[in-house]
């Protein structure tokens, strides 16, 4: 995950912050002021606007003065809430909790929903074990019913829950299943943009509201795909020095300092 904001991803990340407080919808113009302290242009924010309208995810209203605005969709709250759990509820998992097992099969004439199966099974954290089946910590059983059902997919797969039990080792299995490597890079890579904007404001730092938002908008952006790549494994099951639960208290303390200066600025 190189630290990159695009635009469509920060207003999302806006509106699962703030949005969901606001009665109505959320003025044009105002996005394109919270847009412009991160950087982002006018002409980017109403096309990327555009683009999560096309998909279902904002809807166009009118805020309570009037003004064009545009407001979350009922299946883009129930994704800002399940993510909620995963982004600010760092699990504590236990190698008791056991797993959750999504086995599909998809008739050759719809081969392309195979493909979005296992797209959307990767993006929930599921690790495949082996073809068509796909495995995840046991706690994410009921996201993963909620996002199989909206989009349409439960007709192709089952859901078991249950334990490993061999022949590998599970650490040596779990090693098969996710790329671990590749998900401690992120977590570095995060840990490397932001927990020098930690130390700043951990130091005593009185920035303004407006600094308070973009740092804290910043963070949580690149912070809210980690809990979807990484999906939360037992520590014994982890390589030593795995840098997860740093980053998780990298993020919970920028949280904590900054998120309501932020919306001080929000609602000015």
């Amino acid at each position: 995950m190189a630290d990159q904001h695009t635009p469509r991803s920060l207003i999302v990340t806006l509106y699962g912050a703030y949005g969901r407080e606001r009665p109505g919808p959320l003025p044009v113009a105002e996005l394109i002021r919270l847009m412009a302290v991160l950087g982002v242009d006018a002409p980017s924010v109403r096309s990327s606007v555009s683009r999560l309208k096309r998909r279902g995810l904002l809807i166009a209203g009118r805020a309570p003065d009037g003004a064009a605005g545009y407001a979350l969709s009922e299946d883009a709250r129930q994704l800002l809430d399940d993510g909620d759990r995963r982004i600010y509820e760092p699990p504590a998992p236990l190698l008791t909790d056991g797993w959750v097992l999504a086995v599909f099969s998809v008739p050759e004439a719809e081969r392309h929903k195979r493909h979005l199966l296992r797209s959307r099974l990767g993006r929930l954290g599921f690790g495949s074990a082996a073809p068509g089946v796909w495995i995840a910590p046991a706690r994410l059983y009921q996201e993963t019913r909620h996002t199989l059902r909206r989009l349409q997919l439960d007709p192709y797969v089952e859901l078991f829950r249950g334990e490993h039990l061999g022949f590998a080792a599970t650490a040596e299995a779990v090693a098969r299943w996710w790329d671990l490597g590749a998900i401690a890079k992120q977590h570095e890579e995060f840990l490397d943009a932001h927990e020098p904007v930690l130390r700043i404001w951990s130091a005593g730092h009185t920035g303004s509201p407006e600094e308070a938002y973009r740092d804290y908008l910043r963070a949580l952006d690149s912070w809210r795909r980690l809990p979807y790549v990484d999906p939360g494994l037992p520590l014994e099951l982890l390589p030593e020095g795995w840098p997860g639960g740093r980053s998780a208290e990298v993020f919970t303390r920028l949280h904590e300092l900054l998120r309501d200066a932020g919306g001080v600025f929000v609602e000015t």
